[in-house]
């Protein structure tokens, strides 16, 4: 739950703290964190609500004749920067939302477009929980400090140190996480060399999305501090595993969990059920949202635990949407799709709208698929009615600009910058000449 600031409260911890810098963070429409940098003399300014910017240059903003942008601190976001404090004092920061001049909030911030869904999941008598898995890769900095992908380790799922060269590494952004408020459950290395996954305790969907975007920002600082890279790039290296996060979501309704029916089918409520049906109806529509990336269809293949087919089922690993055996308050459903490069306020705010638009339409999902679907044939998978996430982001693109309940989601204004910025990004990647051409092709023809 997010802590309750006042704004003497805030003022106070910061004279306590001896912070000297406070930082007002936001987010684009690619999920980059942004900011404004303050000194603490302005901090009671900016608690007012009477900080500008000019938002004309952030991605998927708006056009220079209306750039004026008020930015409306979060009072439940402050928090200390644990690795920045010395002799001198430390920073913190504030997460914003984003306001037009004339006083209305911004319809291109990310975090208010998430905040639109809340409340018509509020309307429908839920709230919404959300629990992340977000799984990353650990390189080497060259000795001009850029990225390589060069890993620092060949340990796999679950090693240790000697091993686990990412150990210690590791460690320290835990630490750092939980001196920001963070409850983690468990760090460990992942399947491939140099990937790491870091797990923290679910919550309300805003709280969630905050955290993820902070746990980015501040898995890729602390890992610098360790001469190291931090990309949360869904496949850097051909032929190993990619980085995913499965993304646990449960509704809770008068105190209860809404999925969670001991009489149902797999003990599961017709809520649930109709969730999971809006889900499945919409993956297609949302892909490109929660992997937003030419990479992330790299991912996205078989043969790398990564989910391919649109199906569900109540046991197996190799499904879309899996429900795993927890049962009761513990109820939730598994999407496992999305990548830890998807702007989280915006894959969180149609992942959801999927799954109420299914409520809200009775959307009933096929048959649970217990057998592991990579296995099955073609012609099997077609008898059972499963299709095929796209295969690449131009077909996501495609996929999305064809579903309206998803389209509504992200609104004119967002969908048209996305939209924008993706096929820019597609053509530029589809005119390139790419390495593996120059192997094949160059000698042979």
């Amino acid at each position: 739950m997010a802590v309750k600031y006042t704004k003497d409260d805030i003022l106070r911890k910061a004279e306590q703290q001896n912070v000297r810098f406070i930082r007002l963070q936001f987010s684009d429409i690619t999920g980059v964190i942004k900011n404004v940098t303050i000194p603490v003399s302005q901090l009671e300014k900016a608690l007012d609500d009477d900080i500008m910017f000019d938002g004309s240059s952030i991605e998927g903003f708006t056009r220079i004749e209306e750039s004026d942008m008020v930015l409306h601190p979060d009072y439940s976001t402050f928090v200390i920067f644990p690795w920045t404090a010395s002799d001198h004092g430390t920073e913190a920061r504030l997460i914003c939302d984003v306001y037009r001049s004339n006083g209305q909030p911004f319809e291109g911030d990310p975090r208010f477009i998430l905040k639109r869904v809340l409340q018509e999941a509020e309307e429908l008598g839920f709230k919404v929980n959300l629990g992340p898995e977000c799984e990353f890769f650990l390189f080497k900095q060259a000795d001009d400090g850029d990225a390589t992908t060069e890993t620092h380790d060949r340990a796999g799922y679950f090693d240790m140190g000697p091993v686990d060269k990412g150990e210690d590494a590791r460690k320290d952004i835990v630490l750092a996480l939980e001196e920001m408020g963070f409850e983690v459950e468990a760090s460990h290395h992942e399947v491939a060399a140099g990937q790491h996954e870091i797990d923290f305790k679910y919550d309300e969907a805003l709280v969630t999305a905050d955290r993820v975007a902070t746990f980015k920002f501040v898995t890729r600082t602390i890992a610098t501090r360790h001469g190291l890279h931090a990309t949360f790039m869904p496949k850097p290296i051909f032929g190993i595993n990619g980085s995913g996060m499965h993304t646990h979501i449960s509704l809770f309704k008068d105190g209860r969990n809404a999925f969670y029916d001991p009489n149902g089918p797999f003990q599961l409520s017709e809520t649930a059920l109709h969730f999971i049906g809006g889900l499945l109806a919409h993956a297609r529509g949302f892909t490109a949202i929660t992997n937003p990336l030419v990479n992330s269809y790299k991912r996205l293949v078989a043969g790398y635990e990564a989910p391919v087919y649109v199906s569900w089922s109540a046991q197996n690993r190799s499904a879309l949407v899996r429900v795993p055996l927890s049962r009761e308050q513990g109820t939730r459903v598994e999407l496992r799709s999305p990548d830890p490069s998807c702007n989280p306020y915006l894959a969180f705010a149609a992942i959801i709208k999927a799954g109420l638009d299914g409520i809200k339409n009775r959307i009933e999902p096929p048959e649970s698929l217990d057998k592991n679907i990579y296995h099955m044939t073609p012609a099997e998978r077609a008898a059972a009615g499963v299709s095929s996430l796209p295969a690449s982001l131009e077909e996501a693109v495609r996929e999305l600009q064809q579903d309206e309940v998803i389209m509504s989601v992200l609104g004119p204004h967002t969908s048209e910058k996305f939209l924008q910025a993706k096929a820019i990004e597609w053509d530029l990647y589809r005119t390139q000449v790419h390495p593996w051409e120059i192997e094949q092709y160059l000698a042979k023809f």
